[in-house]
């Protein structure tokens, strides 16, 4: 036995009911928990509502309430609470509030009785409004009422309407966009006709308007019309668009002429006011006392007065005297304004004159120009005209003045006449703002008229902004270029517009399609996002200012010379213009005979002749402006000159230079070593360079030798990496020899890094990583510097100066939606590298905000909806979709609800265990990956939660349904309930035979079906659902009717003169609905043609008038119902003879001729020969008197009552159509005809040949 369903336990004590309020008032809808804990939500069309201007929400223990102030029509909504997994819903009902009848003026024909004007306005009548009763009926929990709000199609939630308006008065049309479900924001065009865009005609009388709404995420658009002339009616278009979504509504504006106040009438305004002018504080008596000619005219004080009779005055007040005018002659004027009392008949005759006014059908045109054409500025347009005669010319005005032409085809830079039959164009060739006017051609006497609009195309910018870098001082220029010369342009800088100021800070530039904005020295100020916009689009570059860093090129070296020799210290810095001081030991160097100072450029020397030991010391070179210095030190050599014995062996003096002989020596590839090794021995000894095993000969080459008296030369020119080693140098003499080995190291800047690789991206960043370069260069890599760049552009702007130690970087300062490339240099105590290749382009964005308003929309035993709304901010990117995951309560694995992403903002998740308990989350993911997620407050249980049965019975079944027999029945009634309830139908109180109508039912609906009705379908059929105890019905009533039988006992009551009193009785059979009435008809029993005497006659007996004397007649009588008229008539079994009166006249009598005559065909019937799959007929004529019986044969078979033949006769010609046939009709065919006068046969025969496809006539002809 299968376990009772546990009841649902509501989370409410009290629940908040339906209420009726007026407008302007407010209302207060209370509700208790069973728990004070419990957290409560209040809803509004299932959006959650928050505290605020117009709502108000407390909460004390486990009380809750919902204020809602300044209530307005548009509070008249379904409302809900949610506490827990318990719903309430309710309805606010608004009442308007009563209208305070206006008093009505005193005196004149308007006046209101006083007990007529208390009669209260009537109450607005509310029939065919479905409405739930507070007392009879609570709102169920979880209870969906019906929304009788039309759903809008497309992406409006509210359209522009037609409207009216007077000349000179405002008014507004309203379009309403929701964006909750859209991926980027609406844009909304306005168009009046077919093509004229409005955003171009703002101004004065026209003025748009957009707001948007964050609670509601509703745009709404505005069109006001100010001051309306009578040009401004016609139709009008609204388009909204949204990414790939489209929608337009169409819409009309009528304007009207200023007019008089309503009810007044004209004649009024037109006539003498009462006596009572004399006393003007006194309320006017009425104007039918007669006296309305007398006194004086209301509008003007100079007009004479006269008086008129007031027998002559029609004072009708239904008598329409502007209708009279209008078809009266102009001769009759002054009779009718007599006659009807107008006085001012010059002002009536100027307002008559306007009422006349029709536009006359052109004599000269046969199709005139448009009212308005609409060109591109540097387009052309042409403006074409049908004349009538094609012979005739045509004369072009613009605005009022003449265009000069010669000839059939003029030729102008601006314009073109042509003429081709009865057309005549007119083209203008690159339209200016000049062009903008009024044209005008002009037929003889006859013109027509538009107005030209050219519309300056938006100017866009063809070459972007690009960053720089620059230092501090330096001359900037930030250059676009733009899609049109001469246009103007707008610069900002961090959003802040630039103009030209007194100091000359900023200087514009104009140079046809290019725009430069000068800055002259730059300062750290200057630095900022610079924008310039035009009206077609705008442009960003970032400006970086740096402060001034001087960087050493070459520094000084420590130098060791010999007296008389020359010393040369050379430094090389960065900036050409920083000048510099040297020092010795402290002491400021001054120029003199020996001592020289040079600046030639980056390059500052220093330079002493005929070095004495008293220049030994430290020497230093302080640039101007900086806090560093460059020292080295100058060492003094002296020559001692000994006395050896001869046969001295030789000796390699290396720590002369103050190194051993196994210390390296340093070179930069690219740079000059040179060696230069004192050597001593007697006899002068034989030095030997070599490399390994490699000798290094004297010789002209990169690296070579060469021996002095004394020294050794070792030099290498241009070293490369390659020159890296270990050098040995031999000197032997006979007296001996001696060796050391000199170690060089080639250092080099050093290999450039791969491509870097975007780790992640940023709204405004981006992380990324690159590895070390396979070479350092010979030494250790001290850092990396950055570059950026923008996709499209061709500078590349440094990130840092200082070497960044890492190979992780996090680069700040873009712009979002920018495509950015990033490259890397590698940097060593030598110098910096090549930049490495460019990384892959990328786009800076930030994940969007979270999804929000994540709720459950349905749930049941093995799958669950959600709803939730876009995220608030989206950013650059576009919105990819939605992932949806799941996890059970208390693991943190989740798992996706689907593979890939979902573009909807819900989603049924389908195929859960009943039972699980469940945490579902939301991510929203554009480009740069997921936001974060919206996760639901609490688990979810997988279980259907009980709905009670309700059926939606339409409004049209809760009348009874009245169908025709043999129509089709198909009735549909939605319902609702959880789990899938138990659907019952029956008719008439006995369970529905399935033979009478067939029944399908669904989760939400049950549908009844008669394929073909009858009038046993009638009756009362009830529909009951039910799940487990609790059930709903609903009844609906089918009536089939039909055409009702005839009438019954048609008789002749009585007859007089030329009347006949007719009576019957209703029919037996009133085709199950009531007779509405009676078609009585009359025949002439000469012609036996029937007319229609009385239609739709009510009653069951009749007087037929008008009767023709000597003319004899019969009658006959059909019955009317729902359906139409009865088959058959009921006829009355006896004439009537209309006699003269008075007069019995008495016919001769003669013998009566005998026409009769045996049956004859005149025309035999012939032998045929026919296809098969063919109709065919058969012909023959006969006469004869009586008409004869015909009877047709086949092979002497009667086919009379065979379907395949049918039998005509018309006029005594007789045919016989043979369907389709096929070999087997062939045969002898007979007609017979016969009456009481005797027969005649005719026959013939029939030949069926088998149809041959054009397939097998072709093999047969091969």
């Amino acid at each position: 036995m299968p376990e009772p369903a546990k009841k649902t336990v509501s989370a409410f004590s009290k629940k908040p009911k339906t209420q009726e309020a007026e407008e302007g008032s407010y209302v207060v809808f209370e509700a208790e928990t069973e728990k004070s804990e419990a957290k409560v939500k209040w809803q509004c069309n299932s959006k959650d509502i928050a505290s605020g201007n117009r709502y108000a929400i407390t909460a004390a223990g486990n009380k809750h309430s919902l204020t809602i102030k300044d209530i307005t029509m548009e509070d008249a909504n379904v409302y809900a609470v949610i506490a827990g997994g318990s719903k309430v819903k309710f309805e606010l009902r608004v009442i308007s509030k009563p209208e305070v009848p206006e008093e009505a003026p005193t005196g004149g024909p308007g006046d209101v009785k006083p007990d007529q004007a208390s009669v209260p306005p009537p109450v607005p009548s509310t029939q065919g409004e479905t409405s739930v009763s507070t007392q009879d009926a609570h709102p169920a929990e979880d209870a969906h009422l019906p929304d009788t709000r039309q759903d809008l199609t497309g992406l409006f939630t509210e359209k522009p309407q037609s409207g009216e308006v007077t000349v000179g008065e405002n008014i507004t049309f309203v379009a309403k966009v929701n964006a909750e479900s859209l991926l980027k924001k609406p844009s909304v065009k306005w168009f009046k006709g077919k093509w004229m865009d409005l955003a171009s005609k703002c101004g004065k009388h026209l003025q748009l308007k957009e707001t948007y709404d964050r609670n509601t995420k509703v745009y709404t658009f505005e069109m006001h019309i100010i001051a309306a002339k009578p040009n401004f009616a016609g139709g009008y278009r609204c388009e909204v668009s949204s990414k790939d979504k489209f929608d337009s509504c169409n819409f009309d504006l009528t304007v009207h002429e200023a007019r008089a106040p309503e009810g007044l009438d004209i004649r009024t305004a037109f006539r003498r006011t009462s006596e009572g002018c004399k006393k003007r504080s006194e309320p006017a008596t009425s104007s039918t006392d007669g006296k309305e000619d007398s006194g004086e005219l209301d509008f003007s004080a100079l007009l004479k007065k006269r008086s008129i009779k007031p027998a002559h005055v029609n004072t009708d007040p239904n008598v329409d005297v502007w209708n009279i005018l209008s078809h009266a002659p102009p001769s009759e004027y002054e009779k009718i304004a007599f006659q009807y009392g107008i006085t001012d008949l010059r002002g009536m005759l100027k307002r008559l004159k306007k009422m006349k006014k029709e536009e006359k059908k052109s004599e000269a045109f046969l199709k005139k120009l448009d009212p308005a054409y609409q060109v591109l500025k540097g387009h052309k347009i042409k403006l074409a005209v049908e004349v009538a005669n094609e012979d005739v010319e045509v004369k072009w005005f613009k605005n009022g003045q003449e265009i000069q032409k010669s000839g059939r085809f003029v030729f102008t830079s601006m314009y073109i006449f042509e003429s081709v039959g009865n057309m005549r164009y007119l083209t203008i060739n690159h339209c200016s703002l000049a062009d903008d006017a009024a044209y005008t051609c002009v037929v003889g006497e006859e013109k027509c008229t538009t107005e030209l609009f050219v519309k300056e195309p938006p100017v866009t910018i063809v070459k972007n902004l690009e960053d720089q870098m620059v230092m501090k001082g330096e001359r900037v220029e930030l250059e676009c270029e733009v899609s049109e010369e001469g246009a103007s342009v707008k610069w900002e800088k961090d959003g802040v517009e630039l103009t030209r100021d007194e100091s000359l800070k900023y200087r514009f530039k104009k140079d046809g399609c290019k725009h430069v904005l000068i800055i002259n020295e730059a300062t750290k100020e200057d630095g900022g996002h610079y924008k310039v916009k035009t009206n077609g689009g705008e442009s960003m570059a970032e400006l970086l200012v740096q402060e001034k860093e001087l960087e050493i090129y070459q520094s000084i070296a420590d130098l060791t010379v010999k007296a008389k020799d020359q010393a040369v210290f050379k430094c090389e810095v960065s900036d050409e213009n920083v000048k510099g001081t040297w020092y010795k030991n402290g002491v400021e160097v001054k120029p003199d005979a020996r001592t020289n100072i040079s600046h030639i450029g980056r390059i500052h020397k220093l330079t002493i002749d005929e070095v004495k030991p008293e220049d030994e010391g430290d020497y230093t070179f302080v640039p101007d402006g900086y806090a560093f210095n460059l020292s080295a030190k100058l060492n003094f050599l002296e020559v001692k000159i000994d006395y050896v014995p001869r046969q001295d062996p030789p000796k390699i003096h290396l720590d002369c230079m103050g190194r051993t002989a196994d210390s390296t020596i340093v070179v930069l590839a690219g740079n000059k070593l040179r060696l230069d090794v004192p050597i001593t021995g007697d006899p002068a000894p034989t030095v030997i360079w070599t490399k390994g095993e490699k000798v290094i000969t004297e010789g002209d080459g990169r690296v070579h030798v060469e021996s002095t008296k004394g020294h050794c030369i070792f030099t290498i020119e241009g070293a490369e990496r390659q020159d890296e080693g270990v050098y040995s140098v031999v000197v032997r003499n006979p007296a001996g020899e001696d060796t050391a080995d000199i170690s060089v190291k080639v250092v080099d800047v050093p290999d450039p890094p791969r491509a870097p690789k975007i780790l992640s991206v940023g709204e405004d960043s981006c992380s990324v990583q690159w590895e070390p370069p396979h070479f350092n260069g010979g030494d250790p890599i001290i850092g990396y510097v950055l570059e950026r760049k923008k996709l499209r552009s061709y500078r590349w702007m440094r990130l840092n100066f200082d070497p960044y130690p890492e190979t992780t970087y996090e680069a700040r300062r873009m712009i979002e939606g920018m495509t950015y490339e990033m490259r890397v240099y590698a940097v060593n105590s030598i110098g910096m590298s090549h930049h490495s290749p460019a990384s892959q382009p990328f786009v800076p964005v930030a994940p969007t905000s979270e999804p929000i308003g994540l709720h459950v929309e349905d749930i049941s035993d093995t799958s669950i909806t959600l709803k939730w709304r876009a995220p608030e901010r989206i950013g650059a990117a576009e919105l990819e979709g939605y992932g949806v995951e799941y996890c059970k309560e208390g693991t943190d694995e989740w798992v996706p609800a689907i593979q890939g992403l979902t573009e909807r903002s819900s989603m049924t998740i389908k195929n859960l265990t009943t039972g699980d308990k469940l945490l579902f989350r939301v991510r929203a993911y554009n480009m740069a990956g997921p936001s974060p997620p919206a996760v639901l407050a609490q688990p979810v249980t997988i279980r259907e939660i009980m709905q009670r049965p309700k059926i939606w019975l339409p409004r049209n079944l809760r009348q009874t349904l009245i169908k025709k027999v043999g129509e089709t029945v198909n009735i549909m009634i939605p319902f609702q309930g959880k789990p899938r309830p138990k659907v019952t139908w029956s008719k008439d109180g006995e369970p529905l035979d399935p033979s009478i109508a067939s029944v399908r039912n669904s989760d939400f609906d049950s549908i009844l079906f008669i394929r073909k009705t009858e009038r046993k379908h009638s009756g009362q059929y009830d529909l009951k659902v039910q799940i487990e105890n609790v059930e709903d019905t609903a009844k609906v009533m089918l009536q089939i009717v039909d055409l009702p039988g005839p009438p019954e006992a048609l008789k002749i009551v009585d007859v007089w003169g030329f009347n006949v009193a007719l009576e019957w009785k209703q029919p037996k059979d009133n085709g199950n609905c009531e007779i509405s009435g009676y078609t009585i008809q009359k025949a002439d029993k000469k012609t036996m043609e029937w007319f229609t005497v009385h239609d739709h006659y009510r009653r069951t007996h009749c007087v037929v008038s008008d009767l023709i004397m000597g003319n004899e007649y019969i009658f006959r009588v059909f019955s009317i119902n729902l359906v139409g008229l009865s088959p058959e008539p009921c006829t009355t079994k006896d004439s009537v003879f209309i006699q003269k009166s008075g007069i019995d006249y008495k016919s001769p009598t003669y013998r009566e001729h005998d026409f009769s005559e045996a049956p004859k065909f005149t025309h035999p019937l012939v032998n045929r020969s026919i296809i098969a799959g063919y109709n065919a007929t058969l012909s023959c004529a006969v006469r004869g008197i009586p008409k004869p019986k015909v009877t047709w044969y086949k092979n002497k078979m009667d086919i009379s009552n065979e379907a395949k033949y049918r039998m005509l006769s018309k006029q005594g010609i007789l045919t016989l159509e043979i369907r389709k046939p096929c070999p087997f009709d062939g045969g002898v065919y007979t007609c017979k005809a016969v009456n009481d006068k005797g027969e005649d046969v005719v026959e013939c025969k029939l030949e069926v040949r088998p149809h041959i496809a054009k397939e097998e006539k072709k093999d047969a002809n091969k």
